[in-house]
């Protein structure tokens, strides 16, 4: 993790933080099953975090606020890939800085694969393509500008980087194209679809494939979400993936992202599978257990700010539960780590047939109750805190953000709803 800069627009040098590189981060790819080990250098002039979104993992390396690594220091998280294909990603999560952190460039994809996934289109930069979506405030010398509480929602830019690139162009030289879409933004929305407003398949949400492609011609992604999907081309051809205008709030702003070009003979792709993944849906007992939240303006969930030493909530380790989210506020969206869930209902209605897959973030307008079939982690850890919050960054980092413990079944009642003090009073 350094400090560099990187040229977006010709001519003008703008100061930017990247891993491996001037901006962004690169594409790790692992198998379900594998070992994984990381030296996590911070060249940074301060501290930092690396956190794993989407990741299911033991606490102590899920790279939150607890696990900070001072300037000039190395972090070696470990673990086992124990989770389905998915497309997940890896940004800082420093409390109190973490959008100006994901802001100034330190993001990249984590891509999990296994057997299922591999059977859609799956060369890398060929016909597996990354899309991170992240807007900017540019200055007239090229730097960003950095005030993160510009609106009630954060930071709403009107330039759009796609991958680190400004106005991008991509050629395709194959008929299906799996896109790998991520909303790297730290507040903005984006409803996704073409200019020629072709239709296209959803074959993956945040935590996982769907059990079958899902034919769309939109696609709504709020910030930390991520969508996989597989779009048809012909020869010579050429559209946009756009962003259309939507309600307002985060939603607002039309915007070309990226301007693709089929090259005039394309190799033929084999058809789509009609099943995706046999894995099996979360549902939840009928005894499960029901925890309620609400969300009201910028900086609090039920009525509490963040605070590193209190634990907000106890779950034992494989637990299945009802998390019912109500936002009285503004636009949010709540993103829950070493967990994935489908969204039973909002309002008490099915959700958008986008919504109906293996996610780890949902996106809650003002004025919509969400109720969510949860499935935790099994890694117990009475002393290591994972997180529930808003994914937009400035709510994040002005208190919207609780903790939760994982533990050992039938403990719950033992567990102190304060943190022993010397490890964490960061």
């Amino acid at each position: 993790m350094k400090s560099s800069s990187t040229e977006f627009f010709a001519g003008k040098q703008t100061p930017t933080w990247g891993i491996n590189g001037s901006y962004l981060g690169p594409t790790i790819r692992a198998s379900r099953g594998d070992q994984v080990s990381f030296d996590i250098v911070n060249n940074l002039e301060e501290t930092s975090t690396l956190h794993w979104h989407g990741m299911r993992l033991p606490a102590v390396m899920d790279g939150g606020p607890h696990q900070m690594m001072e300037a000039g220091s190395v972090w070696k998280p470990y673990w086992t890939i124990e989770q389905p294909a998915a497309t997940t990603w890896y940004h800082p999560h420093l409390h109190g800085k973490t959008a100006l952190h994901v802001y100034r460039g330190l993001a990249g994809l984590f891509i999990i694969e296994d057997e299922d996934s591999t059977a859609l289109p799956s060369e890398y930069g060929v016909n597996d393509i990354p899309i991170i979506i992240q807007d900017k405030l540019v200055k007239s010398d090229g730097s960003f500008k950095e005030n993160m509480g510009l609106t009630p929602f954060g930071l709403l830019g009107n330039q759009i980087l796609i991958n680190g690139t400004y106005d991008p162009y991509l050629k395709v030289t194959t008929s299906q194209i799996r896109f790998r879409l991520v909303n790297g933004s730290n507040a903005r929305a984006y409803n996704l679809g073409f200019a020629d407003n072709r239709t296209f398949y959803l074959v993956s949400s945040d935590a996982g494939l769907l059990p079958e492609p899902v034919k769309l011609d939109r696609l709504l992604l709020s910030p930390g979400e991520r969508a996989e999907i597989v779009v048809e081309f012909e020869a010579g051809e050429e559209t946009i993936l756009h962003s259309f205008a939507g309600k307002g709030g985060i939603e607002n702003g039309e915007f070309d992202l990226v301007k693709i070009i089929a090259e005039t003979s394309l190799l033929k792709s084999s058809q789509l599978p009609n099943q995706l993944t046999a894995e099996p849906p979360i549902d939840v007992p009928e005894n499960a257990k029901v925890r309620k939240f609400e969300m009201t303006t910028a900086s609090a969930i039920n009525g509490k700010e963040m605070d590193m030493n209190r634990i907000d909530e106890v779950v034992p380790a494989g637990a299945r539960e009802i998390w019912e989210i109500t936002n009285t506020g503004w636009d949010h969206n709540f993103h829950i780590h070493d967990a994935a869930f489908t969204v039973m209902d909002k309002n008490r209605e099915a959700p958008p047939i986008y919504e109906r897959g293996r996610k780890d973030t949902v996106f809650i307008p003002n004025g919509t109750t969400v109720r969510l079939a949860v499935e935790f982690g099994s890694y117990p850890d009475p002393n290591t805190p994972y997180m529930y919050h808003c994914h937009l960054l400035y709510h994040e980092d002005s208190g919207m953000m609780g903790q939760f413990v994982i533990v050992e079944p039938g403990t719950e009642s033992q567990v102190s709803q304060q943190l022993p003090k010397g490890n964490h009073d960061h």
